[in-house]
C-alpha cells in the first residue's frame, strides 16, 4: 500500500498560495486503494479552507483519528462533521477531560477540546474510543495510550486538570498514527506529548519492529530540556529515521537544531507539506 500525506493544519504555511496557518495540527492520509483518513483537526480556523485550497475532498473521508483532547488538535471537528458529513472518530476516553495551561504567574487558560461529545454525536461522530493499541484499517494502527518508559522525557509540566495547578495532566490520551509501507513504518504524530521515544518503543513492543521510515508531525520538543533533546536526536539516529518532517510543538530552535544535527533527514512540515510513500 502507497500513501500520500498533506499536511492541512500547522502553526506555519509553505509556498502553496492562498493558504492558512494557526497554532494547531491536521493531516490528511490517502491511501492508493481505500478511504482517506484524517488525523487531529487542527483549531477549525483553516482546516475546510485549506482543504479547499488543495483540492481535498474531506467528504470522502470517513474516519478520523483524534491524538489527544486539545483544542488545536480537535478544534475543527464540529465544522467538518456540520460541512463534510458524519464520521467514525477514533480517540482515547479521555479525550473530553478538562485541560488548562497554568503559568507560573498563576495564569490559567483552558486547553480542552471546544465541543461537547453530545454536541459532536449531533453532528454526526460516532466515537470509537479505546486505549489499546488498535487496527483501524488493513496496515493503519493506532497506539493507544503509551506508557512513559524512558527517564529524560518528562513530559509538559505547565499542564493541568483544574486551574489550581493542583492535579498535573500528563495527558495519558496522546497517541499517534502508523503505517505499514514497503519502505518501513511511518508515523503521524499529534503533538507526541508521551515523548517521541517513548512512543517509538511503544511500537517495537506491540509490531516487533524497528524499521522506522518517515515520523511526520508535532513532536513537543520546543518543551524539552537539553538532555530530552540530546538523548531524542542520538536515538534518532541509531534507528537510522530516513525522514523526521517535524511541526507544530516543535519549536523553531529545536527545529534549527534538528537541521543541523540530521541534515539529510529533516524537513520541515508546514501546511502543503506532502510526503509520498
Amino acid at each position: 500500500m502507497n500513501y500520500r500525506i498533506t499536511i492541512l493544519c500547522e502553526n506555519s504555511v509553505g509556498p502553496l498560495s492562498g493558504t492558512l496557518g494557526e497554532h494547531g495540527f491536521s493531516a490528511l492520509i490517502e491511501p492508493t486503494a481505500g478511504d482517506p483518513i484524517l488525523f487531529d483537526t487542527g483549531q477549525g480556523l483553516t482546516l475546510l479552507h485549506n482543504a479547499r485550497r488543495m483540492n481535498k475532498d474531506l467528504s470522502r473521508v470517513k474516519q478520523v483519528v483524534l491524538s489527544h483532547g486539545h483544542y488545536d488538535h480537535t478544534g475543527g471537528l464540529k465544522s467538518l462533521l456540520e460541512v463534510c458529513g458524519a464520521k467514525d472518530v477514533y480517540c482515547h476516553p479521555s479525550v473530553f477531560n478538562s485541560r488548562y495551561r497554568v503559568k507560573d504567574t498563576g495564569e490559567c487558560n483552558p486547553i480542552s477540546i471546544t465541543a461537547s461529545r453530545e454536541e459532536l454525536e449531533a453532528s454526526g461522530a460516532t466515537f470509537r474510543f479505546s486505549r489499546e493499541f488498535c487496527t483501524i484499517a488493513p496496515g493503519i494502527y493506532l497506539t493507544g495510550e503509551v506508557p512513559r518508559v524512558t527517564e529524560f522525557e518528562t513530559g509538559d509540566q505547565g499542564l493541568y486538570c483544574d486551574c489550581t495547578g493542583q492535579d498535573l495532566d500528563n495527558t495519558p490520551d496522546d497517541q499517534s498514527l502508523i503505517l505499514e509501507t514497503e519502505k518501513g513504518l511511518v508515523l503521524v504524530l499529534g503533538c507526541c506529548h508521551a515523548g517521541l521515544i517513548n512512543t517509538l518503543e511503544h511500537i517495537a513492543y506491540m509490531t516487533g519492529r524497528r524499521d522506522i521510515y518517515a515520523v511526520i508531525g508535532g513532536t513537543h520538543l520546543g518543551f524539552s530540556g537539553q538532555e530530552q533533546m540530546a538523548k531524542t536526536v542520538d536515538a534518532v539516529k541509531k534507528l537510522g529515521i530516513s525522514k523526521l518532517a517535524a511541526s507544530h510543538c516543535t519549536g523553531f530552535a529545536v527545529s534549527a537544531r534538528l537541521s543541523r544535527e540530521l541534515p539529510k533527514e529533516f524537513q520541515m512540515a508546514m501546511v502543503g507539506y506532502t510526503l509520498e510513500v
